[in-house]
C-alpha cells in the first residue's frame, strides 16, 4: 500500500483521558501502526518538563515519527497527539506557540480526528500530568480550537469497548472499512 492510501488518524485529547489506550487497541484492531506520543519520551529522557524552547522540537519529532511509521502502516496510521496538541499546551504554559509550531500545526492535515473525552479516572504521571482541572481546561480549549479552525471531530467517551465501537462505526460510514 502506498503511504499516499494510508488514513492518518490524529487522536487528541488532554491528559489522562485515554489516547495511548485508544491508539493501541485500534491500532492492534486494525492491524497497522500507531505513533506513540514524542511528549511522554522526551519528559521520561530529560527528566524534566519542556520549557518554551522545546515545543517545536517535541512536534516536529512527533511528525517524523508518523512518516517513518508510514511505511509499516495497513489502511490506517494511528497518531497519539499531533502539532495541534503542542500548540495547544504551548498557549497555556507558555502564552504562544512560537511561528515555527505554527507553521508545523496548519500545515499538517489528518484525514480525520478523533477527541478523547476527560471521562476516564484522572491519575498523576510523575512530571507529565498536572491536575484534573487542567484536563479539563485543555479539553475545553481543543474543542474550541478544532471548531475555530474547522476541523471536524470525533467525540469517544466511556470505556475502552465504547470507544472502540464508535471510532469502528465512523470508520465505516466513512468507507474506509
Amino acid at each position: 500500500m502506498q503511504a499516499a492510501d494510508i488514513k492518518r488518524i490524529a487522536i487528541l485529547g488532554a491528559e489522562s483521558s485515554g489516547k495511548s489506550s485508544l491508539a493501541e487497541q485500534l491500532a492492534a484492531h486494525y492491524q497497522t501502526e500507531w505513533v506513540p506520543e514524542y511528549l511522554r519520551e522526551f519528559v521520561e529522557t530529560h527528566q524534566r518538563v519542556p520549557v518554551e524552547g522545546d515545543q517545536f522540537h517535541i512536534a516536529s519529532t512527533q511528525v517524523a515519527r508518523e512518516e517513518q511509521a508510514l511505511s509499516r502502516a495497513n489502511r490506517f496510521l494511528f497518531c497519539d497527539t499531533t502539532p495541534l496538541m503542542t500548540a495547544i499546551y504551548s498557549h497555556f504554559y507558555f502564552v504562544q506557540a512560537d511561528a515555527p509550531l505554527q507553521q508545523l500545526t496548519r500545515a499538517r492535515v489528518y484525514d480525520f480526528t478523533i477527541v478523547t473525552a476527560p471521562d476516564l479516572p484522572w491519575t498523576p504521571d510523575g512530571l507529565q500530568r498536572e491536575s484534573e482541572a487542567m484536563r479539563q481546561m485543555v479539553h475545553d480549549e481543543l474543542l474550541k480550537e478544532l471548531q475555530a479552525r474547522a476541523i471536524p471531530y470525533l467525540l469517544v467517551s466511556g470505556d475502552m469497548q465504547h470507544r472502540m465501537s464508535l471510532v469502528h462505526a465512523a470508520l465505516d460510514a466513512a468507507g474506509w472499512i
